[in-house]
């Protein structure tokens, strides 16, 4: 006799149908078990959380960012992840590493190791870019008793008199070169080297080592308040020379390579949030081009 008719044979029909009940019972509790289970895991919170939203920064490079979370970077970086209810993650790289900050852009955010940048000029040809958050411009530094008459940007008088500093590779420097005044200038590399810190070119203008110090000033401002002998005035854009020159900017976000959605959120958090974003720069001291 085949297994598949002993059950018929030694069964009666209650018997039989006692058991069918039975097992369709056992069936439909382990599916409603089962079924709980699915609905307990897609109601927490692990299930539904949003990804991170990841930020390339510089671990140690104040008023910029640092790990620490203190610079106006990070501070923003917070803003924008809260108003998108992400959680903020950071992808630690120096700015200043072999290749510069064009390597910075290419080994991480080109590369989708995070999602956002938060320091780009607005119109850079070469990456997406939000809408700006904040506007600044290059400054002269001086001591406040020299008093200097600087109204006319790069082209006053004063300039041809007095030993000048300025940051490698930056606007300035090419102002200055178009005057025939870098051969008498100093030049500092602090966008260039680990580990220095831009007060040490408030120093050289406290020590007397330069007369005017022509740097960025989200850079310098948060530092300002150790130096309470110096000033700063904003460097003019002037067209004094022929073709135009630039030293004021505006700055957006970085963001990675088409990121679109992404892109259109952040643009909406700047524009909805720009208050909090000017409160923020106001603590570095960075005053906000309109």
């Amino acid at each position: 006799m085949h297994s598949g008719v002993g059950f018929r044979a030694h069964h009666s029909l209650p018997e039989v149908l006692q058991v069918n009940n039975l097992l369709g019972c056992r069936i439909q509790s382990g599916f409603i078990v089962l079924l709980a289970s699915v609905l307990l895991l897609a109601s927490s919170p692990q299930a539904w959380a949003a990804p991170p939203l990841r930020v390339c920064a510089d671990p140690n490079y104040m008023p910029y960012s640092n790990q620490a979370g203190q610079g106006f970077e990070n501070k923003v970086a917070e803003l924008m992840s809260k108003a998108l209810d992400r959680p903020l993650e950071y992808v630690w790289s120096s700015y200043r590493q072999s290749g510069g900050y064009d390597n910075f852009l290419a080994l991480g955010l080109d590369k989708g190791k995070c999602d956002i940048v938060m320091n780009l000029p607005y119109g850079d040809p070469e990456e997406m870019y939000t809408r700006p958050y904040y506007g600044s411009s290059y400054v002269f530094v001086y001591r406040k008793s020299s008093d200097y008459n600087l109204s006319g940007g790069l082209d006053s008088p004063v300039l041809k008199k007095v030993k000048i500093g300025y940051e490698d590779n930056t606007p300035p420097q090419t102002g200055l070169k178009m005057r025939g005044l870098v051969m008498r200038a100093k030049v500092f590399h602090t966008a260039e080297k680990k580990n220095t810190s831009p007060d040490n070119t408030l120093r050289a203008v406290q020590r007397r080592k330069i007369d005017i110090l022509i740097t960025w000033e989200p850079a310098i401002g948060y530092y300002m308040k150790e130096f309470p002998d110096l000033t700063m005035a904003r460097v003019p854009n002037t067209n004094a020379m022929g073709s135009p020159e630039r030293y004021s900017f505006f700055m957006s976000m970085a963001v990675k390579p088409g990121d679109n959605k992404l892109k259109k959120q952040l643009d909406h958090v700047i524009a909805t949030h720009q208050e909090q974003i000017s409160q923020i720069m106001k603590q570095y001291n960075v005053r906000i081009l309109k």
